[in-house]
């Protein structure tokens, strides 16, 4: 089956493509990485100002959506320019308050959701016990654990991950419980099929950028007199590259119809899996310069490496993916 893109959709990639070409957000990944959000928080506006966090969000709260779809065309765009950021996890918290609006809670819908829509805040997601992306930068800190989703007073210091340009913060303890009982499962899981899709699309995109950057490359470094990009062996490597980014395409834009949560997971194993090996191929083939962090391959590189566990590691969403194909629930 094919999932081909409208005009509307393919011009609406085309616009943020170009919007993010020009804002030099390699210049924003290494500020973001520093702690210094100017650069970062200026983009977030742009992104904003373009719909991209709208899509999220019912037209009752402010937004246009849900538009899954549309989600995914602009994810790939941001993986595509490692825009950084908490973008997934803003994506996530508007589906699970979304999820407490149509279930009843309708309170923190209708007082956070605006603010996630237009830009004016930026949130992060945290599970129980578990570490919040970018807790430093974000207006809104959601936690979701035993006692329901609340709203975070603080975090702990942060901690850099393989990517520098995504920090994790535990929350505190404590704030404000916003719902509690069955309803906030049910939203949570539906803000994991949210953050997955997302996360998929933008590791397309990272995969994308780094096959680009590295076609570009061999096509230039010589060796014998001759451009790398010549040898059969540097082709195969592109080509095998190339045909596992184009394969989760399709499985991603599958899983942005349906929003199930196993189509959802394959396609977050695929895509990531993809991106993580373009982004091995893309290093082997750079040569020693690939490894230094003032080169900027290094962006798209860590990214990969980080968005390939991100919601979910490879082995948990086959896991889901394939109990999804036999019925069956994956083993906890």
């Amino acid at each position: 089956m094919r999932f081909l893109l409208d005009a509307e959709q393919r011009a609406f990639a085309a616009s943020l493509d170009a919007m993010l070409t020009s804002a030099d957000t390699p210049s924003a990944v290494r500020a973001w990485a520093r702690g210094d959000h100017g650069p970062g928080r200026a983009l977030w506006s742009r992104l904003a100002d373009a719909g991209v966090f709208a899509l999220a969000v019912p037209e009752a709260y402010e937004g246009v959506g849900p538009l899954p779809v549309e989600l995914a065309v602009a994810f790939i765009e941001l993986g595509r320019h490692a825009v950084p950021g908490p973008v997934v996890e803003t994506v996530a918290a508007a589906a699970l308050l979304s999820e407490l609006g149509e279930l009843g809670a309708s309170g923190p819908a209708k007082r956070l959701l605006p603010g996630l829509a237009s830009g004016e805040s930026v949130a992060t997601l945290a599970p129980a016990d578990g570490y919040a992306l970018d807790a430093d930068a974000a207006t809104v800190l959601l936690v979701v654990d035993g006692d329901g989703l609340r709203l975070a007073p603080g975090h702990d210091p942060v901690r850099a991950s393989v990517d520098r340009a995504r920090r994790l913060a535990r929350p505190e303890a404590g704030g404000e419980l916003l719902a509690a009982g069955p309803q906030v499962t049910r939203a949570a899981s539906r803000a994991l099929a949210w953050a997955r899709l997302a996360t998929a699309a933008q590791a397309l995109g990272v995969g994308l950028a780094l096959l680009d950057r590295t076609v570009a490359y061999v096509k230039q470094r010589t060796q014998f007199g001759v451009p790398v990009g010549s040898f059969q062996a540097v082709k195969h490597r592109l080509a095998d590259a190339m045909i596992a980014l184009e394969f989760a395409r399709p499985l991603l834009f599958g899983a942005a119809l349906s929003m199930a949560p196993a189509d959802v997971a394959a396609a977050k194993a695929t895509a990531g899996e993809a991106a993580y090996t373009t982004a091995r191929t893309a290093l082997q083939l750079h040569g020693a310069i690939g490894y230094t962090a003032e080169y900027d391959l290094s962006l798209w590189f860590t990214k990969a490496r980080a968005l390939r566990t991100a919601w979910g590691t490879p082995a948990e969403c086959r896991a889901e993916a394939l109990a999804g194909l036999s019925g069956a629930r994956p083993r906890s």
